[in-house]
C-alpha cells in the first residue's frame, strides 16, 4: 500500500548521509562533528548545530576516560537506558541513582530534588567519569556546586538537560565552568540527545 525503505541498514546510512549534506558542521573539529551527527539523528533538527557549544578536549577527554574503564553517571532513567552498552570499550558501568531508595529522604535532607540529591549516592565513582544530564537542570547546577565544594572532578560533562526553568542557566554555567563540557545552549535538550551523545563518544562507528 504505501512505498517506503525496508532495509533498515540503507535507512541508517541515508539518515546520517542527509545529516551530513544538511547540517553545518563547518565550525567544529571532526570528533565533535561525529557527536553532532548523532546528535541531530536524535532529535531530526539539523539546526541544532547552532546550539552546540563545547570545550576543546570533550570528547577526547571522555573517551579516554571510558577506554580506562571509567562509568558513566546519569541523572536519569531515560538516559541510562539510552546508552548502547555494546557500544561502551570497557563494558563499563552505567549507573543512575534516581530510584535508589535512600533518595527522598536524602532530597528532604538537603532541601532540593530527587535527581539533585541522588548524585550525593554517586560517591567516589564521580572521580574521572563521564557525567550525563540530560533531564533535570537542578541535577546540573548542583553538580556544579559539589565540584565547587570539593567533590571528585569528572572527566568530562554531557550537560544537555531539557526545559524552560533552569535549563538555559544551567548549560550557561557549565560552560563557564572549569570542566569539559558538551551542550546545547537555550531550552533543547533531553534524554535521546543526551543518550545519542555519550553513545557517539563511546564509539566512532556510525
Amino acid at each position: 500500500m504505501y512505498e517506503y525503505e525496508h532495509d533498515g541498514a540503507e535507512i541508517y546510512r541515508r539518515s546520517f548521509a542527509t545529516i551530513r549534506a544538511e547540517a553545518d558542521l563547518s565550525r567544529f573539529p571532526e570528533d565533535v562533528a561525529q557527536v553532532a551527527v548523532r546528535m541531530i539523528h536524535a532529535c531530526g533538527q539539523v539546526d541544532l548545530t547552532t546550539d552546540i557549544d563545547f570545550s576543546p578536549d570533550v570528547v577526547t577527554r571522555a573517551r579516554e576516560a571510558l577506554d580506562a574503564g571509567a562509568p558513566v553517571l546519569c541523572d536519569a532513567q531515560m538516559v541510562a537506558s539510552g546508552v548502547t552498552r555494546k557500544r561502551l570499550p570497557k563494558d563499563n558501568d552505567v549507573v543512575c541513582t534516581l530510584n535508589d531508595p535512600r533518595t527522598p529522604a536524602l532530597a528532604r535532607e538537603l532541601g532540593t530534588t530527587r535527581t539533585a540529591a541522588a548524585m550525593h549516592l554517586w560517591g567516589d565513582r564521580l572521580d574521572g567519569a563521564v557525567v550525563a544530564i540530560g533531564n533535570a537542570p537542578t541535577a546540573l547546577f548542583h553538580l556544579l556546586e559539589m565540584v565547587r565544594d570539593g567533590a571528585p572532578r569528572p572527566a568530562a560533562v554531557v550537560g544537555i538537560p531539557v526545559g524552560f526553568i533552569g535549563a538555559v542557566e544551567s548549560k550557561d554555567a557549565l560552560a563557564e565552568a572549569d570542566l569539559e563540557f558538551l551542550v546545547v545552549r537555550g531550552r533543547r535538550g533531553g534524554s535521546a540527545i543526551t543518550a545519542a551523545a555519550v553513545n557517539a563518544i563511546a564509539s566512532t562507528v556510525e
